[in-house]
């Protein structure tokens, strides 16, 4: 029998599988949800700094009938605080947020400090990766990096970066390559700890607000700058993840070097299959539809998104910590019925 890390692994190949894996990769695209923690006794904001409760949440989220996958962090904050950004480490129901930047201007980039993979929260994904991988082999585990556009708006005031990739071009993309490389450190790192798959959110990376040129230069640019270090070593496959709508830079899309594209609920399931090519289309499931519907809705709706043709069922975004467990588990369900739920 198939298990979930072979089903998708073989999706992300291109090969010929049972049915859709249902997963929530980690990182921006959080996956905890509270009921989880009172099944675990691992809460939030402790297992943000704790790497056998951030491996007891994702590990509790599967043996709880929910996503086929490990995944861990748990925000999108790690990389900035390493790098010098103030982070307020949240509370059981919301995630780690950047409080103050520790640059002013996209020319100050020579003040921020390198990634030390070796201590702080970088060094807990790295061990909660590791327990992951000896509790159970059959289960992927995906390692998450911040996408370049989100980490570098992360350290500079996102209004003053968007203005200043515009205005001062070349210190940006000096930037820009710093920003890369550290996520290149940070990502080999979780490989060699244990990660099957490396996906990278980056939710401030849109077409919408940087338009298709910028999209290109800054956003796909600097992406695939990260995933051609990264793919020779993550032999289970990458993942992208862009939020907003994606019309405006289909084109793009497929400049993007990596095996799976994750989008959100606004943009068409139909549209990104026709214009975006060579990729498993993964999504898109309203996460507020996952919170707030009941588990019959929510399950309709997976059975929606199969029908449509994603290859891996999943949110379109990282899920609220009050979603219930019971709406994870009708997903997977969905999943699991494949395209027996058509009939």
């Amino acid at each position: 029998m198939i298990t979930p890390r072979e089903r998708l692994l073989n999706v992300l190949r291109k090969t010929e599988v049972d049915r859709p894996p249902c997963i929530c990769p980690g990182g921006m695209m959080n996956m905890i949800v509270r009921d989880v923690m009172m099944i675990t006794g691992a809460k939030w904001p402790e297992a943000h700094v704790d790497a056998e409760k951030m491996a007891d949440l994702t590990e509790g989220i599967y043996n709880n009938g929910g996503f086929e996958n490990f995944g861990v962090p748990f925000c999108m904050t790690v990389e900035a605080e390493s790098m010098g950004a103030q982070v307020f480490m949240g509370t059981d129901i919301t995630e780690p947020r950047v409080t103050e930047y520790p640059i002013k201007s996209v020319s100050e980039w020579r003040q921020l400090t390198n990634m030390d993979v070796t201590k702080g929260r970088a060094k807990v994904v790295l061990d909660a990766i590791s327990i992951l991988k000896k509790r159970n082999p059959d289960v992927p585990v995906i390692g998450n990096l911040t996408g370049p556009v989100s980490l570098a708006s992360s350290l500079v005031e996102p209004m003053d970066y968007y203005k200043e990739i515009r205005r001062k071009p070349k210190e940006a993309a000096e930037f820009m390559d710093f920003v890369a490389d550290n996520l290149i450190v940070f990502g080999k790192a979780q490989i060699e700890a244990g990660a099957d798959i490396i996906a990278i959110s980056d939710p401030s990376g849109t077409g919408e607000i940087l338009g298709p040129k910028m999209f290109s230069e800054f956003a796909a640019t600097y992406i695939n700058k990260v995933l051609s270090a990264l793919k020779p070593l993550a032999k289970g496959g990458t993942i992208v993840h862009i939020c907003g709508r994606l019309k405006s830079v289909y084109k793009e899309l497929n400049e993007l070097q990596s095996d799976a594209i994750s989008f959100d609920s606004i943009t068409s399931v139909k549209e990104v299959i026709e214009n975006v090519k060579d990729k498993a289309i993964m999504g898109n499931l309203s996460t507020l539809a996952i919170e707030k519907n009941n588990s019959d809705s929510v399950k309709n709706l997976g059975r929606v998104c199969i029908r449509q043709g994603v290859d891996i069922l999943s949110p379109a975004c990282g899920i609220g910590a009050r979603t219930p467990l019971d709406n994870i588990r009708a997903m997977v369900e969905a999943a699991k019925e494949g395209a027996q739920g058509d009939k």
